[in-house]
């Protein structure tokens, strides 16, 4: 990995699970710095990465080449007003703030500042994640390749064109494993009501959660094949795959899809 100094504004758990992957990845841990007011979550993250910490957000930046902003959203009109004018002009931004736009970035902290908007999930905490990513016009190749190596620490990355889109990539993914856990959790009931022992019904529902993803993760076929693949004619699959057809199940995903981007665009309009 091309060694670069890093620098998180914010300690909290998806910084803690980027920089878990970029020491795992090789990234030397002198090149890696946390800011966070916490004095007691500066002491946690020295204790368990063995990073510099640092109490002042620009002191901590001086001399990096990509600065993560994992702060809550809320914050993050404070700490870029902390930040103006402390950056190096090489120095590429990335927010994985929710809600953060790329103007929100640029009107912080300069119109050609290099900018990155990310949009990690959860799942990156076990480095299993995705993160839909755009940046702005300023951003080079290099900066755009720094930015994806940094979230590609937590899992899988995909870019898109327009920053219109991030509310979509929020409601599929950044959203999304809610929804597979809601899944798996109404799974688990109707085994139960169907006679199984509770606790036998939440682990057959959650194992079978963890298998179909390893299997959409491994296999050299795409869900619709794997769907069919294990639908013989006339078998219990196919009479459950009916009664969800039945029940206009694409179109429910389809609608609380739509409300997802719906109620992002509020966010951000806010």
């Amino acid at each position: 990995m091309e060694t670069r100094q890093i620098t998180f504004i914010g300690g909290g758990n998806m910084a803690q699970a980027l920089i878990g992957g970029l020491l795992s990845a090789g990234h030397p841990a002198s090149q890696l710095r946390v800011a966070d007011p916490s004095n007691e979550q500066r002491r946690y993250i020295e204790a368990q990465f063995d990073l510099a910490t640092f109490e002042d957000n620009q002191r901590s930046v001086n001399g990096s080449q990509a600065v993560v902003l994992a702060v809550k959203p809320q914050l993050i009109n404070e700490v870029l007003d902390g930040l103006r004018g402390a950056l190096d002009d090489q120095t590429v931004v990335i927010s994985v703030a929710a809600g953060t736009t790329l103007d929100a970035l640029t009107s912080g902290l300069g119109s050609d500042v290099m900018a990155v908007r990310a949009m990690p999930n959860t799942p990156a905490l076990y480095q299993a994640g995705i993160s839909g990513m755009v940046a702005n016009a300023s951003c080079d190749a290099h900066a755009r390749q720094l930015a994806e190596t940094i979230l590609r620490a937590a899992g899988e990355v995909v870019w898109v064109n327009h920053e219109a889109q991030m509310d979509a990539v929020t409601a599929v993914s950044g959203s999304g494993p809610a929804y597979y856990f809601a899944f798996t959790e109404h799974l688990a009931e109707a085994g139960a009501r169907a006679g199984l022992p509770p606790e036998v019904a939440i682990k057959l529902a959650r194992q079978t959660a963890i298998g179909a993803g390893r299997m959409l993760e491994e296999s050299e076929f795409d869900a619709a094949e794997l769907r069919r693949r294990v639908t013989s004619p006339g078998g219990t699959t196919e009479a459950a795959l009916k009664n969800f057809a039945a029940s206009k199940m694409a179109n429910m995903i389809e609608r609380a899809v739509e409300a997802a981007v719906k109620r992002g665009r509020e966010l951000g309009a806010n």
